[in-house]
């Protein structure tokens, strides 16, 4: 395989801004940006936007080291700064040296900037070439649709509030069957602790007599 196959194959990351502010992100394979500069303009049908033109506004490479419109050529060296692209300064008239890519693509860029110049009359909205204003109305459709409550059982609530009521019945009943078992057990020890009444020896009526007569 060959470098052309390769950029023939290269995916590109589209940020495209409008001239109202938005910004749209597409995923193209666009073999024709290679070698595109910075502030060149393109026809919007390379990325399937019909009837419009576009700019190309900057881009960054893999690791995210960005292009700018002052370095001529493709490759990533390092440039001493004073602000702009690849480079903010806290105070003014301090030069840094950074890390930054030239000011035309090449194939180690992943993403691409461009922004809307120009509009055709009868070319449609972004937003429906794209399909964004679906996806936008279908989001809404469904932050919309109310939420789904199952009505609820009465009869099944109350017996869920009665199941508790039951249980504790059940126990209260238990503790007084238990009570009760107690109190007999206490009334059978007590009756066989009771002390048994002596028998009296009957007198004999013959004794009884003599003690009569005496």
């Amino acid at each position: 395989m060959n470098n052309l196959d390769k950029l023939v194959d290269w995916m590109f990351k589209i940020v495209i801004s409008d001239k109202n502010g938005k910004a749209y992100q597409i995923e193209k394979d666009v073999p024709t940006f290679i070698g595109m500069r910075i502030g060149q303009d393109f026809d919007g049908s390379l990325v399937g936007l019909t009837g419009y033109k576009l700019q190309l506004t900057g881009g960054s490479d893999k690791e995210g080291f960005p292009m700018r419109r002052d370095l001529d050529g493709m490759i990533r060296r390092k440039a001493l700064l004073t602000g702009g692209v690849g480079y903010k300064s806290k105070k003014k008239g301090v030069k840094k040296r950074k890390t930054v890519r030239g000011n035309r693509i090449g194939e180690d860029i992943v993403q691409v900037n461009v922004k809307v110049v120009e509009k055709k009359k009868d070319a449609k909205k972004i937003e429906d070439i794209l399909g964004v204003k679906k996806e936008e109305e279908a989001k809404e459709e469904t932050k919309k649709e109310p939420e789904k409550v199952e009505p609820k059982n009465e009869s099944v609530e109350k017996e869920k509030k009665e199941e508790p009521k039951k249980e504790e019945k059940k126990q209260e009943e238990k503790v007084e069957e238990a009570k009760k078992a107690e109190e007999k057990e206490e009334e059978k020890g007590d009756k066989k602790e009771e002390p048994k009444e002596e028998k009296k020896p009957k007198e004999d009526e013959k004794t009884k007599e003599k003690t009569g007569k005496e």
